[in-house]
């Protein structure tokens, strides 16, 4: 039970971060220091995180978590994809 809580507790920390950093993408339309490589790797993990859920067959409801915090990033991820295109082009 203590090790469920603290994987919600660190998934519910990484996931609590992510709508700050989509709000400052979204409101500054700049991607500066960000890395699609990281994003792509944190969402690896967690892809990585619900499959031993799934093969283990215990603590599914923690696979929930994972996938709004997948979410988050995936989000992220293709606000960086469509702002890194228009600040090349220089809009």
């Amino acid at each position: 039970m203590v090790a469920e809580f603290l994987e919600f507790a660190m998934l519910f920390s990484f996931g609590f971060s992510w709508p700050f950093a989509i709000a400052k993408t979204w409101r500054s339309k700049r991607v500066d220091g960000k890395s699609p490589a990281f994003m792509a790797i944190v969402i690896f993990g967690y892809i990585c995180g619900i499959a031993a859920h799934l093969v283990e067959g215990t603590k599914l409801w923690l696979c929930f978590v994972y996938l709004v915090d997948m979410m988050l990033v995936s989000t992220d991820l293709a606000l960086y994809i469509h702002f890194a295109k228009k600040n090349r082009l220089g809009e």
